[in-house]
């Protein structure tokens, strides 16, 4: 059904305004006035026609009087209401500094009677707390291998005690065991704890530090803060470098901390060794571990010439810790040849392998020795006999 139109085509603008039809677009009075005009002048004239030079008679067109209108008003800004669907997001904050990482386990961590995870770790674990790539035990670094790991944190962060003991140094001049600046440790710590392995005095050492907040003679505990993260001594950068000796505070009696410092649990560790067909420890030979159940990519070195001390029991030429358990590949670069095989890394503990070309890859633990020093047995005396 077609829709009947109220006014017709032509109907005078006047009209319009009088029946209070709203107009498209606002417009001053004057303006709309001369469009009534106008209007009213074009209605009366017939369709083609054109009005004729000669007088006639004119019928005089009485002005309407338009209604006032009320001044334009701004109308008042709409209030915004929000959108029930919409969701308000809080600002990004800073990326973690390092993934989730479980807890270590708990110390002293001995899963054989051959291990000795004693310590925990000297970064907290909101910071990165495990050892650079390439700063790791017995790579060759300034023409000496590192006697230590290398931990990467900004400077000022909190260096924490690996384990309970008692401060033996605290400043510059660890190296050299004199007060100088130039030490390569620069500000450093060193603890003597209060346990020992074998018969054997420990010492964690914390070298680059920015500042100590221990003294000598201090007894601490293991997670007590005692300096902050630097740059101090030889360095590239700020991190901390730790070491652990056994036996003597000397630079020569450092162990690889990687055998000493609790996993995380979940996480296994390798040790090996690499050797040449007669027996002796291949240097520098580059070793990936490869996840084959995509838990990442892993490379270590075996150890460099120099003042590098493997573990009494396994004689190892590498070390890489933090692994998480699981099966690998693994592949080992002899220069002459490159050699691989599958293993698998369990959480708490250490998989051990031995290679030489003669013999291939062996799995078997070393053969357990006696440690050099045994304490003796308790002296057993014999109760007096009371005569009767």
């Amino acid at each position: 059904m077609k829709k009947s139109r109220l006014f017709k085509a032509g109907t005078p603008l006047l009209f319009l305004l009088a029946a209070g039809c709203n107009l498209p677009a606002p417009a001053s009075v004057a303006t709309l006035v001369q469009r009534a005009e106008l209007a009213l002048t074009m209605t009366a004239m017939a369709p083609g026609t054109m009005p004729e030079a000669s007088p006639s008679p004119v019928v005089a067109l009485a002005k309407a009087v338009l209604p006032a209108l009320p001044e334009a008003t701004l109308a008042p800004k709409p209030v915004e209401v929000a959108d029930p669907l919409e969701f308000t997001f809080p600002t990004a904050g800073a990326e973690p500094i390092s993934l989730w990482r479980p807890p270590l386990y708990p110390i002293p961590w001995e899963p054989t009677p051959n291990d000795h995870f004693y310590f925990t770790r000297p970064i907290a674990a909101d910071q990165v707390n495990w050892p650079l790539a390439r700063y790791r035990y017995g790579y060759l670094f300034y023409s000496e291998p590192h006697t230590g790991i290398d931990v990467p944190a900004p400077k000022g962060t909190p260096i924490l005690a690996a384990g309970p003991g008692t401060v033996i140094w605290a400043g510059y001049g660890l190296y050299f065991q004199r007060d100088l600046e130039n030490d390569p440790y620069g500000i450093a710590v060193a603890i003597k704890h209060n346990f020992g392995h074998q018969g054997h005095s420990l010492y964690t050492i914390y070298g680059h530090m920015e500042k100590t907040y221990v003294y000598r003679g201090q007894r601490v505990e293991g997670g007590d803060e005692i300096g902050m993260v630097g740059e101090t001594g030889k360095v590239s950068g700020p991190h901390l470098h730790f070491e652990v000796r056994v036996g003597d505070n000397l630079f020569s009696a450092s162990r690889n901390p990687e055998l000493w410092i609790s996993p995380p649990q979940g996480q296994g560790v390798l040790v090996g060794q690499v050797l040449e067909p007669d027996g002796d420890k291949v240097i520098r030979a580059p070793v990936k571990l490869r996840s084959l159940e995509g838990k990442g990519n892993f490379d270590v070195i075996t150890y460099a010439e120099g003042s590098v001390n493997s573990d009494e029991y396994y004689q190892e030429n590498l070390v890489l810790g933090d692994l998480p358990a699981g099966k690998y590949m693994m592949i080992v670069d002899l220069q002459t040849s490159v050699v691989r095989t599958e293993l698998s890394i369990f959480p708490g503990q250490v998989t051990f392998f031995s290679f030489n070309n003669a013999q291939g890859f062996s799995f078997n633990r070393p053969t357990a020795t006696l440690p050099a020093y045994v304490p003796r047995e308790p002296t057993q005396t014999t109760a007096p006999t009371i005569a009767p």
